[in-house]
């Protein structure tokens, strides 16, 4: 079967694409030079230039799509949020206009966010919850779900994933941020201080590898035209993380607030109802957080 994943470059894509690699010829899409994966078939896309997307999808024909592709990052949204529209909405338009074009219907698992949700009314979050994006980030996925709305001849499967992390993960976001700093302090390449912005806020946090397998799950066994929110149904606060790498390591760490980390808007709690994707799928989180962060500062270990 030939699979295609856009967004090859960024973090999740690499870990779905040896997922899939084993029984598929997997394709993966980039718009920087990625850290290329045997067996991978690596193809240069910018989703904005339609012409080229259409090349692109006439000349593999997937049979299943996982888009990834777009700005993964809230703080990044905020300072670009045209750029942010653009790329997750007009990118996302493009790719499903491509595919009509080219005649097929391959299964489609398109990558929204839990963001799309704003403060929650209740908790936990089910898929039915109303959409109140508060960040550009959020607006765009939001888009993007809207867009998706628009191609009802397509077979598309809308992920609303909540956060996160792994071995490898950009310092962008805040569990590789900190593990990062860590490992800094550790081999004696940074003073023992840790800044931090808001500790209060809590994030339903899954492992990067079970994130993927809700994906090929949701490819095999995915409604069309549904959304299914993928998240481990466990929240932690940052405080709790941060805490947890620092018991982690054997140095001495000096915890101190930056103002400069603090978010323009920050939701101060999201869970997620992971019930619907369980029900229809039979996927379950299978690695601990604990283990997750561990994992992730011995990367960093072994990364500076």
């Amino acid at each position: 079967m030939r699979v295609l994943i856009t967004g090859i470059d960024g973090f999740v894509a690499p870990f779905l694409a040896r997922l899939e690699a084993g029984s598929n010829t997997v394709y993966g899409t980039y718009l920087n030079e990625p850290n290329r994966l045997q067996g991978i078939h690596y193809v240069y896309l910018d989703l904005l230039d339609a012409k080229l997307t259409e090349k692109v999808i006439a000349d593999i024909k997937p049979e299943v799509i996982y888009h990834l592709a777009g700005v993964g990052s809230v703080a990044d949204s905020w300072k670009n949020p045209s750029m942010t529209m653009k790329v997750n909405a007009t990118g996302t338009y493009n790719l499903l206009n491509a595919v009509t074009k080219a005649g097929i219907i391959p299964r489609i698992v398109a990558v929204s966010s839990a963001d799309v949700y704003g403060n929650p009314l209740y908790l936990p979050i089910n898929e039915l919850h109303q959409l109140n994006p508060q960040s550009p980030y959020g607006f765009s996925k939001m888009e993007l779900e809207k867009i998706i709305e628009g191609f009802k001849g397509l077979d598309v499967v809308v992920s609303r994933s909540f956060s996160h992390t792994g071995p490898g993960q950009s310092t962008k976001f805040v569990c590789s941020a900190f593990a990062h700093q860590i490992a800094l302090i550790e081999q004696g390449k940074a003073d023992p201080v840790l800044m931090y912005g808001n500790l209060d806020i809590k994030r339903d946090f899954s492992d990067v590898r079970d994130i993927v397998r809700a994906y090929k799950l949701l490819a095999e066994k995915g409604k069309s035209h549904e959304a299914y929110n993928v998240c481990s149904g466990k929240v932690f606060s940052i405080g709790q993380i941060l805490d947890i790498l620092i018991g982690i390591s054997k140095a001495k760490i000096i915890k101190k607030p930056d103002s400069v980390k603090l978010r323009k808007v920050d939701i101060p709690v999201l869970k997620g109802d992971n019930s619907k994707l369980i029900k229809d799928t039979g996927w379950k989180p299978e690695i601990k957080f604990e283990e997750t962060l561990k994992e992730l500062l011995e990367y960093w270990r072994n990364n500076i």
